[in-house]
């Protein structure tokens, strides 16, 4: 989960192809930084992880002590395994210019295979549409387990803790418009305070009870899985939770750089969860009854409130995290044609990253708040909570393997031999989660299923329009040629046709001729591209092809991760000849009316979802941020 939008200092542009970010900020600041941003969520897992995999692992038998050090041992080796070895050693190699994340390495990947590329793509809108199952779940279920150790101080607040739950995310999301700016400076504070409570509060459990330090033997681990066969797998999906939130340290590799995420990972964020998961151990193995909740037991009656305090903030820090990383997400799936235009405000004149979607926050909120009506409790929550997660990691997993192999030149063996036991592994987590798809676990599929659902119907219907005006239009070079040599009436100033496809002519072009009858003294021919690549270079922004006196050909190049700025992007051709004046400039843009065919290559249910999709677009205008009042709109009417 990317949380693009959380950063302040830390916040940096493209980076090398080593994950290096460039920045102007320190170490120290971007180390702090990720600290606040990245570690959220995996840094309040400790609040129910332990707890859960405990109860599914005592079964009907009662907590024992040695159920106990098999479930840490299991938890103290996933977090090794899986994120520090995988995701902090390995991925964090993987970049994209600089940048992690799901979509991003679905660019690297695709770019890199000559054959295969559609199965790419495939892969990447499957963890795409999981990551929005995981950024629903994550706010309800993190802001639920904090606010629940109020139960603790007094059995009169267990009526209350569903209402502040939704009254605490129902705040936070309404913030979301004003941008994060402000309180992202206090967020990597914050987390470092809870890391120390952390370990802190953990070791009078560990010094009293030292047998716990016995679990960092992993044959305590491996032991536990063979002796408790169905049980062993099943613990295995709530000893999952311990480590979500892995997805994260990846996603924010352009915001913070490698080095700083695996500085915090390695000598703050992994001891101290380390140590909380003994010290709960600890006691649980003490006193049994704990189990109910081991977290907030551990500390003492006085300390109970300021602990659900300081853990509501952090949840709601985790929360910020994924609420805009789904925001980056959508940007970026926006960029490589898997969604619709939507409405992107920008919050920060500072930072690109600082983005906010009013219709994700909204959808967001929804979805969130009816899981906390309907779960009502962290526990039955964290049975949704697994699956959304693993699938990512499995899908992760599966594109870095293709990394491995085409971009980095390993030889397909070695590859498999590096990638196999990770992707062995992540399997075999997904399995288990898989078995809790009835208790919850439906939840995040079908939020991704219908995600998937969306972003396939919309590359579809997309292709199959463009190809479908493709075969109607006329070619560009052809109208050219006869206009300069039987010119019809010439206007002052100049025209802006925009089109995807520059060797056609553009459909208001075509239009405009016919009523109008009238042609600009200069006509530019202006294509807007998406590279597979996170950000370009001012340099390579704007390419110009001058075709005869009166027409040319402008392309516009951004980034997937950057935002289209047309009227900005044109100051730069201003400084390579192309003179013009913005005021006696005419944008023209063709709107097209969509009806559905009788065969469209689709079938009708999907083309009438695919026309839907196309009406709730954002307009062209707002997108661009093209000044309105320099727009002319041409209407036309295509069957798909």
């Amino acid at each position: 989960m990317s949380s693009e939008s959380a950063v302040t200092a830390a916040e940096t542009p493209a980076a090398n192809g080593h994950g290096e970010a460039h920045s102007t900020a320190g170490f120290g600041a971007l180390t702090l930084g990720s600290i606040g941003v990245v570690y959220g969520d995996i840094g309040t897992s400790p609040l129910y992880a332990l707890r859960e995999a405990v109860v599914a692992a005592s079964g009907h038998s009662g907590v024992t002590t040695q159920a106990v050090l098999g479930v840490l041992s299991l938890i103290l080796w996933a977090l090794i395994v899986v994120v520090t070895l995988k995701y902090v050693v390995i991925l964090l190699r993987a970049d994209n210019h600089g940048e992690g994340g799901t979509l991003a390495l679905m660019a690297l990947a695709e770019r890199a295979v000559t054959k295969g590329a559609g199965v790419v793509v495939m892969l990447g809108i499957i963890s795409g549409a999981l990551f929005y199952g995981d950024a629903v779940i994550t706010p309800a279920l993190s802001v639920l387990s904090a606010i629940e150790g109020i139960k603790l101080v007094t059995a009169t607040f267990e009526h209350y803790v569903v209402p502040i739950t939704a009254l605490i995310l129902v705040a936070l999301f309404a913030v979301q418009s004003h941008g994060t700016a402000r309180v992202a400076a206090f967020f990597g504070p914050i987390m470092c305070v809870w890391f120390a409570v952390l370990a802190i509060a953990a070791v009078p459990q560990i010094i009293a009870h030292p047998q716990v330090l016995l679990a960092l033997n992993p044959i305590y681990a491996v032991s536990f899985m063979l002796h408790h066969g169905m049980i062993g797998f099943i613990t295995l999906g709530a000893v999952f939770l311990a480590v979500t939130g892995a997805e994260a340290l990846y996603a924010d590799l352009g915001h913070f750089g490698k080095r700083p995420i695996q500085v915090a990972w390695l000598f703050i964020v992994l001891p101290a969860l380390a140590i909380n998961y003994m010290g709960q151990a600890a006691l649980v193995i003490v006193d049994p009854k704990a189990i109910e909740n081991p977290f907030f037991l551990m500390f003492p009656d006085w300390a109970l409130i300021p602990m659900v305090v300081l853990a509501t903030i952090a949840t709601v820090i985790a929360s910020q995290a994924v609420i805009t990383g789904a925001y980056s997400l959508t940007r970026q799936a926006i960029q490589l044609g898997l969604l619709p235009r939507f409405e992107i405000r920008h919050t920060s004149e500072a930072h690109s990253g600082q983005i906010f979607i009013p219709r994700i926050n909204r959808l967001l909120l929804i979805a969130v708040l009816l899981l906390v009506l309907m779960f009502r409790s962290s526990s039955a929550l964290a049975a949704a909570y697994g699956i959304a997660v693993t699938g990512t990691m499995v899908v992760t997993g599966m594109m870095g393997f293709v990394v491995v192999w085409k971009v980095w030149r390993w030889s397909p063996i070695a590859a498999a031999a590096l990638i196999a036991p990770f992707l062995f592994l992540d399997f075999t987590f997904l399995t288990a989660n898989l078995l809790k798809v009835l208790e919850g676990g439906w939840v995040p599929l079908a939020l991704g299923g219908a995600v998937m659902l969306l972003m396939i119907t919309w590359r579809r219907g997309s292709r199959l329009l463009f190809d479908k005006s493709r075969k109607l239009e006329f070619p560009l070079a052809d109208l050219v040629a006869m206009l300069e040599k039987r010119p019809p009436q010439r206007v002052s100033g100049t025209a802006v046709f925009l089109t995807s496809d520059p060797a056609s002519a553009p459909t208001a072009l075509m239009h405009s001729l016919k009523h109008y009858k009238v042609l600009h003294e200069k006509n530019v021919i202006l294509t807007i591209e998406t590279a597979p690549t996170p950000r370009i270079d001012p340099s390579e922004r704007v390419r110009m092809e001058q075709i005869s006196p009166t027409f040319s050909k402008v392309t516009l190049r951004f980034g997937f991760m950057e935002s289209p700025n047309v009227p900005k992007t044109l100051a730069i051709a201003r400084k390579l000849g192309w003179q013009f004046d913005i005021m006696s400039t005419s944008f023209f843009l063709s709107r097209r009316s969509l009806k559905p065919a009788a065969h469209s290559g689709m079938p009708r249910w999907q083309d009438h979802l695919f026309i839907a999709l196309s009406r709730a677009s954002n307009d062209a205008t707002d997108y661009f941020q093209i000044p309105t009042g320099r727009v002319v709109e041409v209407g036309t009417q295509v069957t798909i």
